[in-house]
């Protein structure tokens, strides 16, 4: 079981990395791995949820860094659900969740070190234009999915763009009638319907 790439072509299809590219991330991630384990040990001793000691008990399905790694890498790149996501490594969907939630800050801490996550933190204009380096074109992307429609008619209402028929949320998406144009001389904030996403766009 796991994930058997035959080649660069299917391993840049499930992972977006090429087996070089995916090599030079593997002794990092290993490091931070290792690392961070004696601190989530005393966690879990801490708040009483954990009573072996580290190497203790049944072996995981994702034994070793090697596997770890792409496991990850294919969640953030095929988007499949946890069901899906499982399969290949014979994981449970409980765990599956588990082990996306647990790896997942080690990859992000992978790429911080190595210098390749993108910023994603811009308070002034500047720093906006500076992120840029010269682009002319704006491109705001957005994930959508589905939802299940709710029978309340206010909770409906909430969720209706007027423009779908399908009944989509939408997840950091700036809505088009709050953008109107894109200006260096004037930029205010404007609400998105994420709480925890900050848009400068002008009105």
């Amino acid at each position: 079981m796991g994930l058997h790439m035959r080649d660069d072509r299917q391993m840049k299809a499930l992972t977006g990395l090429s087996h070089a590219q995916c090599d030079h991330l593997l002794p990092v991630f290993s490091e931070i791995s290792r690392a961070t384990q004696p601190h989530t040990y005393e966690a879990g001793v801490a708040s009483g949820t954990r009573r072996r000691h580290p190497g203790g008990g049944a072996k995981g399905k994702l034994p070793t860094m090697a596997e770890q790694l792409p496991c990850v890498l294919d969640s953030y790149t095929t988007y499949p659900t946890v069901d899906v996501l499982g399969t290949p490594f014979a994981m449970a969907r409980s765990k599956a969740h588990e082990n996306l939630q647990k790896f997942s800050p080690i990859l992000y801490d992978t790429l911080v070190h190595l210098e390749l996550m993108p910023s994603r933190e811009l308070t002034t204009p500047e720093e906006l234009k500076a992120a840029w380096q010269g682009g002319d074109r704006l491109l705001i992307d957005a994930t959508e999915r589905a939802y299940h429609r709710s029978q309340d008619a206010a909770k409906q209402r909430e969720h209706d763009s007027e423009k779908k028929t399908a009944y989509i949320e939408e997840h950091g998406h700036v809505a088009a009638a709050q953008v109107y144009c894109l200006s260096w001389s004037y930029l205010s904030w404007s609400p998105s319907r994420l709480p925890q996403v900050a848009t400068r766009v002008s009105t």
